[in-house]
């Protein structure tokens, strides 16, 4: 029997039902439903146009909002493209003498950090972190006596600051503020899933876009399971509270609407990186205990509170400021009494901690308000973990069977090992950080800011040998110190997990991947910080260059925008921006980083960076035509601008 004879359509629509899509084509060309040639490394369609070529899923693909977002920055970059070729075919091309491109990666790091370096340390600095300094604070009345900064007063809108989908994780209890009830919290904080929850067929409730339902279901293969969370890691100073237990917290009618402003906008500003380890940890288990019992604790809470009120609202006038200034001095006042009377030094170390740390999280380039140096309060710090005698609480919790750390001890290494870097001193506790290192133990510092102990510990080191070029050390004992540290740092991947998507298959963040991704962010910056010691060093250098587009490949495994992670990275950000040149891909991914913020980009400690590096790019380039590549020094530039931060 001949077979029936197929006509041209019928053969076209037959063809059209088989196909199947291209799993295997880039990400941008799926998002754009365009046709894949599945070029290596990049293919045809975005090398053509400029775009980023992503063949591992990127972050924004799990995210229906984040895709949307991403398709109008495809879309802006392909009209700039085209505008710019346009533009190019009118006005013949001048001999200019531009940069090379840095988008693709020089010598490897091996190159820089040879493997075969001595198994030894460096020796400890005896630089103290207080030299010099008066670890007392100044009285109240002589608190209003100090200079305002001379930076102007900027305000700026307001930002949004919650998250698309939440959930609660613990039960609930009550808060009363002068007895009366004025909301629920839950004992665990809401929870930033990243993505909508689930519907109660239990599929996902992505919006409108089919397609993506399809792709979720393509890429099975590529789901995450969920990690567990342990919520007691950490010891802290008020004990754990009950499920039932009633908040109370007093204050004045007239500073209701600053607290009911922390807990809505500010607090989630504060430890990211506990809340997504320990969901709420940092409400429940920190913040909420200290506000009920602490009362420099709670003006401190309130100042921060009315800081960043008048920073997002645009608030402008005397009596914001006044509300400001006023808690500040009250918390100074409650400090000073309560270090006269020598009693709860574990209270005063939480709100002292808090005055440093909390200012991080709000502070403005532009803030003209009196307040004290970060460090003069770490001063009276220092003291107090040694009362409390935390060393060597932390150093004990190796023959315990079940250690947790001290909360305060935790953030204390944070600011000290970090803050080191900003004034050029040595950290105060390197000794126990060193002995914490070889012996392989943890500080917390995983938990609470996602770095690995080992990689701040050896940053810790490199700050000591900071201190030492500053006092003249021989320059070959110089270098051999950089490459024991270097392969010090290379010690820190043999074990650490492959960075990869921090998204489970329900979007919620894992914890643990986040960790590790975070820590080679850090691992990188702690590169380059130790490369800038060396002897010679120019940011045009291959190696170097070679880390910052090692450090912007790293960024695309950071959750991006207000809800991200950004914030936590301030340090990193300010190594790695301040030793790219003029083309590197940090400077792009850092303006892409800084658009998805938002306003968010202009405050705390990002803000801070944000402005700095603004600075240091501006010196840098402008010398570099002249044929000066030396550059100049974050820390310099700090100095000249008269800015005295804590940029963690």
């Amino acid at each position: 029997m001949a077979a029936p004879k197929t006509t041209a359509a019928e053969a076209k629509a037959l063809a059209a039902k088989m196909h199947r899509r291209s799993r295997s084509g880039c990400f941008t060309c799926r998002l754009r439903r365009k046709k894949c040639e599945e070029g290596k490394p990049a293919c045809k369609a975005c090398s053509h146009l400029g775009l980023r070529c992503d063949y591992k899923r990127p972050m924004w693909w799990s995210n229906g909002e984040q895709r949307r977002h991403q398709k109008e920055v495809i879309k802006n970059i392909i009209k700039r493209t085209q505008l710019s070729k346009k533009t190019a075919q009118v006005q013949p091309a001048t001999n200019v003498n531009t940069p090379p491109s840095l988008c693709h990666s020089g010598p490897t790091s091996a190159d820089v950090f040879p493997e075969s370096f001595p198994q030894s340390r460096a020796p400890s600095v005896g630089s103290p972190f207080s030299a010099g300094w008066d670890p007392t604070y100044p009285s109240p009345e002589g608190y209003f006596a100090m200079p305002p900064p001379p930076q102007p007063m900027v305000a700026h809108p307001q930002y949004p600051m919650f998250s698309p989908y939440e959930v609660d994780i613990k039960t609930e209890r009550q808060i009363f503020v002068n007895g009366e009830a004025t909301r629920r919290d839950s004992t665990i904080s809401t929870f930033s899933t990243y993505q909508p929850p689930p519907m109660s067929n239990g599929m996902p409730a992505y919006p409108a876009d089919s397609w993506v339902q399809q792709e979720y279901f393509e890429s099975n293969s590529e789901s995450f399971a969920e990690e567990p969370v342990d919520f007691e890691f950490f010891e802290f100073s008020h004990g754990t509270l009950t499920p039932n237990h009633e908040s109370m917290i007093n204050v004045e009618d007239c500073d209701k609407y600053l607290l009911n402003h922390f807990f809505e906008k500010v607090l989630k500003l504060i430890f990211p990186i506990l809340d997504a380890n320990q969901h709420g940890s940092a409400r429940s288990d920190v913040i909420m205990p200290a506000l009920e019992a602490n009362k420099a604790y709670l003006h401190c809470c309130l100042s921060i509170a009315a800081t960043h009120m008048k920073a997002t609202e645009s608030l402008t006038g005397e009596q914001i400021d006044s509300d400001i200034v006023r808690h500040r001095y009250a918390a100074i006042s409650e400090l000073c009494d309560a270090l006269g009377q020598d009693t709860h030094h574990s209270q005063i170390l939480e709100a002292t901690l808090g005055m440093i740390f909390f200012q991080c999280s709000v502070g403005r380039p532009g803030d003209a308000l009196p307040d004290i140096p970060w460090h003069q309060h770490f001063q009276a710090a220092i003291s107090l973990v040694n009362k409390l005698d935390l060393p060597n609480v932390v150093l004990d919790l190796a023959g315990s069977e079940h250690p947790h750390p001290p909360f305060n001890m935790a953030l204390t290494s944070w600011i000290d090992i970090l803050g080191a870097t900003m004034i050029g001193r040595a950290p105060t506790f390197a000794d126990t950080y060193r002995e914490l290192n070889m012996s392989r133990r943890s500080a917390g510092l995983a938990e609470l800011m996602g770095c690995d102990d080992s990689i701040m510990f050896l940053i810790s080191e490199i700050a000591c040998l900071d201190v030492q070029k500053s006092e003249g050390i021989d320059e070959v004992m110089l270098c051999k110190y950089v490459e024991i540290l270097a392969h010090e740092i290379s010690g820190t991947e043999k074990d650490a997990g492959l960075v990869q998507s921090c998204f489970s298959s329900t979007g919620a963040i894992r914890p643990k991947q986040l960790s590790i991704n975070i820590s080679a962010v850090f691992r990188v910056a702690a590169r380059l910080y130790l490369c800038s010691l060396v002897p010679g060093y120019e940011p045009r250098q291959p190696s170097t260059c070679h880390l910052v587009s090692q450090f912007s490949d790293l960024m695309n495994f950071i959750p991006a925008g207000p809800e991200g992670f950004d914030r936590s990275l301030s340090w990193p950000l300010l190594i790695a921006g301040s030793a790219s040149v003029a083309g590197s891909p940090f400077r792009s991914m850092f303006a892409e980083r800084c658009q998805r913020l938002g306003d968010a980009a202009e405050f705390g400690s990002f803000g801070r960076v944000h402005e700095l590096l603004k600075d240091i790019w501006q010196s840098n380039d402008a010398a570099a035509l002249h044929g000066d590549h030396q550059g100049v020094r974050w820390r310099d530039v700090m100095q000249q601008k008269e800015w005295d931060y804590l940029l963690i």
